[in-house]
């Protein structure tokens, strides 16, 4: 047999007898820009760089870390960081371990075997070695047959999705010049009270330029109300307002004008509003609710990190109706933003303002003293605007509230 027939019938051979993971893995590899292809910023690429020259000093590893670790299906990146790290936003100091071999720290896969090696007080983690040379050891009988994967969906991602979707999809910070331009409901069909989906109504613009549905100019919208002023509780400035979200909306028709003979018998001109159908509804919309240009769905990479500069805020709000006191997993609204240098993967601390007390061992006098502050969780931004950000507590030792401090990890 000719040697390049040799090859590639052995290399076919070996295809067919791979299993479904090994199969999609050999496939993510050939066709990379179908694989997930999240960005790796300069910073995140220099510290991965500069820690897989030596490794990091076994006293960063957590007290447990293992010695070897299985990816699972269920697993996150920060997970998976805590598992090895004390600080599981040094994610990109756990991929510079690994340099080598995870390339891409968004291409984590279940099935991979995580190795520790600790030498020299120096710790670097790499991925087990799986012979692939060589014929294959088992006959299996393989049949054609189609299947439809997303293969963009097979790596880890860095949190569970479902904690904050919802609120890439929903949430909606606005300024006040924003707000009041927002085109509004004006009118429902048959003179409806209330609006949910399957339902249509008529919406006026704001800032007199008219909805149109012509080509090029939006046509899916949200529909939100009670915007909600957020006050920097340290300055009581304004920095935004915070839409309640209540449904989307498709125009099927757009603004107009339409000449009408009033009671004089006079012909004049008389605005036509806009005509939308509900497509979607969380609470049941009414007249005077708003809408916004539905943006476009963006895929982020959230890549755990410390802020490249020191950063301090507080919080401002605590996602949901009435809710003052947050919890592990919910949803708070700092004060800084994209102007502050926030970015999405950003990890601050949550402080505990330490208590107002009087020394009672002091001799003589009772001088008032106040105790530090102290961390009391974790939280991750995942949605920054210009002064304000969205972050998910991820671990917390007491409840949260608004007016607690936040800051860079040490």
């Amino acid at each position: 047999m000719h040697p390049v027939t040799q090859k590639t019938v052995h290399l076919s051979l070996r295809r067919a007898a791979c299993t479904v993971a090994a199969c999609t893995s050999l496939l993510s590899a050939a066709t990379p820009s179908m694989a997930q292809n999240l960005p790796i910023t300069p910073g995140q690429r220099a510290t991965a760089q500069q820690v897989a020259q030596a490794g990091v000093p076994v006293s960063e590893l957590a007290p447990n870390a293992p010695d070897s670790y299985t990816v699972k299906s269920r697993d996150t990146l920060w997970g998976i960081s805590g598992l090895f790290l004390k600080s599981p936003w040094r994610w990109p100091e756990l991929w510079g371990m690994n340099l080598q071999e995870i390339r891409n720290p968004h291409r984590i896969y279940p099935g991979q075997q995580l190795v520790l090696d600790k030498s020299n007080g120096r710790a670097t983690l790499r991925l087990a070695t799986v012979r692939t040379d060589g014929p294959p050891t088992e006959t299996i009988k393989v049949s054609p047959r189609t299947r439809i994967q997303s293969l963009a969906d097979g790596s880890l991602p860095t949190l569970q999705n479902n904690l904050i979707e919802p609120f890439l999809n929903e949430a909606v910070i606005v300024d006040e010049l924003t707000l009041l331009q927002a085109p509004r409901i004006v009118a429902a069909q048959d003179d409806r009270v209330l609006l949910t989906r399957g339902d249509r109504a008529y919406v006026r613009s704001s800032d007199g330029v008219p909805l149109t549905d012509e080509v090029g100019k939006p046509l899916d919208f949200r529909v939100f109300r009670n915007a909600t002023p957020l006050k920097d509780p340290v300055t009581n400035v304004v920095l935004g307002y915070e839409a309640q979200y209540v449904g989307k909306a498709a125009l099927a028709r757009g603004e107009s004008t339409k000449d009408v003979q009033d009671s004089d018998g006079k012909m004049k001109p008389m605005p036509v509003p806009a005509t939308i159908d509900i497509v979607g509804a969380k609470s049941e919309m009414r007249v005077g609710d708003r809408l916004l240009p539905e943006p476009e769905r963006q895929l982020i990479s959230y890549v755990p990190r410390a802020p490249d500069a020191k950063i301090t805020g507080s919080i401002v709000s605590v996602y949901g109706d009435a809710v003052t006191n947050a919890a592990q997993s919910q949803v708070v609204v700092i004060n800084r933003g994209r102007a502050d240098g926030l970015e999405s993967g950003h990890v601050l601390v949550i402080l505990k303002d330490g208590a107002r007390l009087r020394d009672k061992t002091e001799q003589g006098k009772l001088t008032e003293i106040k105790l530090p502050d102290e961390r009391n969780g974790l939280m991750m931004v995942f949605r920054t605007f210009e002064k304000l950000s969205y972050a998910l507590i991820l671990e917390l030792t007491d409840g949260a509230k608004v007016g607690d401090r936040v800051a860079s990890p040490r």
